[in-house]
């Protein structure tokens, strides 16, 4: 992934260096910067090596990407939020090996497409929970609900573009039925 601060950069956003995170809104003392640095803090609970905690691996990922649109690039947001409608609407069980070939579908998908955009929430209209609450959690089980219901309602707050992000997994499960496996969350 390129550096996040190039990445705004390219996307002609100014991180501020001070105060809460001017995107999801977690209550840092430098902004962004505190929320990129402790992301993986508040995993710490979970050990990603046990196929238990995969599931919560890839939700975390996508609603810490989806809470922080401005420092990825656009087609980043495709990917996630697709991933999301297939783990959480389709009921898509997800492992390691699908995250490419969904990546390799929306290179096919954007060649044809070059210039769609979906539509961003406004910062810190994105989910309340943010990846800071996570530290609070003091039990794995603590952490992976938490993560459950930030995925939850960042997924919401993209509500607008679900219908789009649907085809676009309907076109993924069609062109991968062999890989589908429906899981409840």
């Amino acid at each position: 992934m390129q550096d996040f601060v190039d990445q705004a950069e390219k996307n002609g956003v100014t991180l501020l260096r001070v105060g809460q995170c001017q995107f999801c809104g977690a209550d840092y003392q430098k902004g962004i910067y505190d929320c990129m640095d402790n992301y993986n803090k508040g995993l710490e609970l979970l050990d990603f090596t046990n196929p238990e905690y995969q599931l919560s691996r890839f939700l975390s990922v996508d609603a810490h990407a989806l809470q922080h649109p401005e420092i990825h690039g656009r087609w980043s947001n495709h990917f996630h939020l697709t991933r999301l409608n297939l783990i959480l609407d389709k009921q898509q069980q997800w492992d390691y090996k699908k995250s490419p070939l969904l990546s390799d579908y929306l290179n096919n998908y954007k060649s044809i497409r070059p210039n769609e955009l979906l539509n961003i929430p406004n910062p810190m209209e994105r989910g309340i929970i943010t990846s800071k609450h996570l530290t609070k959690a003091t039990t794995a089980e603590e952490c992976v609900s938490l993560i459950k219901r930030w995925a939850d309602e960042v997924y919401l707050a993209w509500n607008s573009n679900h219908s789009l992000v649907s085809q676009i997994a309907d076109g993924f499960l069609k062109k991968y039925k062999n890989l589908t496996q429906t899981a409840k969350y």
